[in-house]
Formats: C-alpha cells, structure tokens, sequence
C-alpha cells in the first residue's frame, strides 16, 4: 500500500512539474480602465471598407468612435499609429488550440474522447489557458478561437475562446454552439497503413455510416418526446443534441469528399439541420449547390497539396477564390493547434491565387463570426463591437511584411511576447564564431 502511493505521489509531482512547464509566463491584460485612441491609422473595418488616416476610439472594451475628425474623450491614452494599419481581430475556427500541447506527449493532448458517441462533450471544459502555445497564435494577430472535440464519429460540441484569460471560464465567449460529426468515409483508400481490402474497407463505411443515421434517429426520437410531454429518462448525450432540432444549434460536419458533402447535406435537409460544412475541399465541385442552398464553409485546406492525379498543383490555393466566385458563404481556416498561427498568411495565399482581398480578410474575421452567431459582437471594427484589434506595420495577410505592434481583445492590452519571441532575443546575442 505505501509502495503504491509512494508511485501514485511521485507521478502527480511529475505531472505537476511538466504542466508547470508547458505553462506560458505572460499575464492577461487589465481591463481597460480609461479610453484609448488610435490616431492616423489606415483601419480596415471589413463592413465598411478601408479608411486612410482614421482614429478608432474605444472605452470599456468596446468600439465607441471611428473617423478623421473624433473628438478625443477625456483622460484618454493617444497612440499615434501614423502610416500603421488596424484590423479586427482573427478568429480561428475548426482548432484545438489549448486541448493539445505536444504532439508526442499523450499527457499534454485532451481533444478526443474514449468511443464513437458522445454528443454532450464540451470543448471548453478541457481548455488549457495557460498553453504555451497560445501567445505564439496571438502574435499574428488571433484574438479568438472556436475550440472543437476531435473524434471519430460524433466527437462533441465546440465552443468559442478568447485568447487571454487565466483559465477557461475567463475566456469562454460562447459555450457549446454546435455539434461536431466527423462523417463517415465514403471511398475506399490504398495505403501503406491500410491493411484491410476494399470490400472490408466498403463494408465498414457502410457500418460507420448507418450508426451515424441510428444516432439522429435517436436523437430525433428523444426530441419528439420531450415536445410530447412524455416521460423518459434524462439522456445527456441526446439531450446535447436537442438544438439540432429547435435550430439553436449547428451541426458542423467535417468531410472532404465531395460524396461525404452530399450525404451530409441530404441528412441536414432530412432532419432540417442548420449545417456548415467543416474542411470541404471538395466543395468547389458543387460550389453552386452550397450558394444555392445557402449552406457555409470552412475551408480548411488552403495550403493543400492535389487529392487527386488529375487536378492541379494550385487546386486547394485557388478553392477560396472559386467559392467566392460562385457566392458561397465560406470562412477559412487552418485546423490544428500551433499552426493555426499560419490562418492569415493562408488567407494571403488565397489572393495570391485569384480571390479578393477584402473577401480574404472577411473569411477569417467576419465570415466566422457570422457562422458562430456573434457577428454582432466581433469580426469587423463598428461602433459598439468587442475592441478586439490588432495593429501592425505591414499587411496583416503578408508573412514578410506583417509586424505587429499592438493587441487588444474586449480592450484589454494583450503582450506580444512569447515564447517564440524570448528564444529569438535570446540567439540574437549569441556571440558569432
């Protein structure tokens, strides 16, 4: 008994030690206590345009003037931001960002789930605030994050993040908005790593694909229920997925396959789900089915390689651009957790590759605040939104010209250091041989 808790006490001071060390050193900013004005700066409003030496005011962490002529509130700190630019906070969609750390460290990784059901798993409730990877994303101008479950088949429900708090419930936004399906495959692949045949590979989609249609059945049968009046036994994970059917919830459907994109949008229609359709590269084949149906995307593949022999090198980099074209609702994102950083330099290359640049702005600003059902609060600089901003030198969407200078988010100033930042300050004064 006492070898026992001599091992149990030396894994919790192991475990103590190393999330000690994987937690960041920087402290969330204070709230704002008096107004701030940035004066002289070209402000990229994505609702309204871009307006050359402008001044943007905001008091109490909200957006209060913007213009050439404001006046100047009393007691306010001015920021001359003369020849800089200003842009509305990033927000990333389709991340783990603070549910997985290290890669190859299983203690550090907290997005999936044990099995293939569970609904009522909520993102936020695992998130790390403290990681170390978080002021490395910020520093790109990221403010915000939707947070999702990973899983194999319903993973759980996202939720949206702020990037500067001390711990989850300081940076909760907005709890469990949706619930997240990973559909099943509906082609078959030859692979190294897949030793089943094609016939066991066709087999088992079928499988994966009618527990899936059990699963909405379930739910819509528990749902009808509870609209009965009827007595059942509370079930949490068909309770998590009630809004599916009063239209309180989205169903966020990851796929790539344009067949996978299909059988989704028949079930959403079936069961009149509000669907948004997450990673989707095949969604430029039927780019006027979505604009039609009005269904969203979040592209989620804007570095890509080909996914097929046939298709170009630039497929994936000129997707954005054939949505846009088409006038699909779409947002693009970066899935992953510390190359998330990379979203606005994606959304770079998708102007590289033919789509507009303002529209490449808004499909990581606005487009995703739209989608979650917050655009009232964030995604463009507005009098009476979130004071969540950045600022920089160069263009946001440029990877050489980017620089930035100052962080907000609701107002608060947010440091830029990390630990990317302390490791190149300290290698700059590394004596040369």
């Amino acid at each position: 008994m006492n070898k026992l808790l001599t091992t149990v006490s030396a894994a919790l001071v192991s475990a103590l030690a190393f999330n000690s060390a994987v937690a960041h050193d920087e402290v969330p900013g204070d709230k704002q206590d008096n107004p701030i004005v940035l004066q002289g700066g070209t402000l990229h409003t994505v609702a309204n345009g871009v307006l050359t030496d402008s001044d943007l005011v905001f008091e109490n962490g909200k957006i209060t003037a913007i213009g050439s002529d404001v006046s100047i509130p009393d007691g306010a700190e001015v920021i001359d931001i003369s020849g800089q630019h200003v842009y509305p906070g990033v927000i990333a969609m389709d991340t783990t960002i603070g549910l997985n750390e290290i890669a190859a460290v299983r203690a550090t990784r907290d997005a999936r789930e044990v099995g293939d059901v569970h609904p009522e798993v909520a993102a936020h409730i695992a998130f790390n605030a403290d990681s170390e990877i978080i002021p490395t994303i910020r520093y790109h101008g990221i403010t915000h994050a939707q947070v999702a479950p990973e899983g194999s088949l319903v993973a759980g429900q996202s939720s949206l993040m702020h990037l500067d708090g001390w711990n989850y419930q300081d940076a909760l936004v907005s709890a469990e908005m949706g619930v997240h399906v990973s559909w099943p495959r509906t082609y078959v692949v030859n692979t190294w790593w897949e030793r089943r045949s094609a016939e066991e590979q066709r087999k088992a989609n079928e499988e994966a694909r009618q527990q899936l249609m059990k699963v909405f059945a379930d739910a819509k049968a528990y749902y009808d229920a509870k609209q009965a009046d009827r007595a059942i036994d509370l079930d949490q994970r068909w309770e998590a997925m009630t809004g599916l059917f009063d239209g309180s919830k989205k169903l966020y459907v990851h796929a790539d396959d344009k067949r996978q994109l299909e059988q989704a949008i028949n079930t959403s229609q079936e069961y009149g789900f509000e669907l948004v359709l997450m990673g989707a590269r095949d969604a430029w084949r039927i780019a006027d089915k979505l604009a039609e149906l009005n269904i969203a995307v979040v592209f989620g593949s804007p570095y890509g390689l080909p996914a097929r022999d046939d298709e170009g090198y630039d497929q994936d980099f000129s997707s954005p651009a054939r949505l846009a074209e088409a006038g699909v609702n779409f947002a693009i994102s970066y899935p992953g957790y510390w190359d998330v950083r990379n979203l606005p330099f994606a959304a770079g290359n998708a102007v590289a590759f033919g789509l507009d640049q303002q529209q490449a702005l808004a499909a990581i600003t606005l487009k995703p605040a739209e989608i979650m059902g917050v655009a009232d609060t964030l995604g463009s600089l507005e009098v009476g939104k979130s004071a969540s901003l950045s600022v920089s030198k160069g263009d946001l969407l440029d990877p050489i010209g980017q620089k930035l200078t100052h962080l907000y988010i609701d107002g608060r100033k947010v440091t830029l250091s990390s630990r990317h930042t302390e490791l190149y300050e300290k290698y700059r004064q590394k004596p040369s041989e």
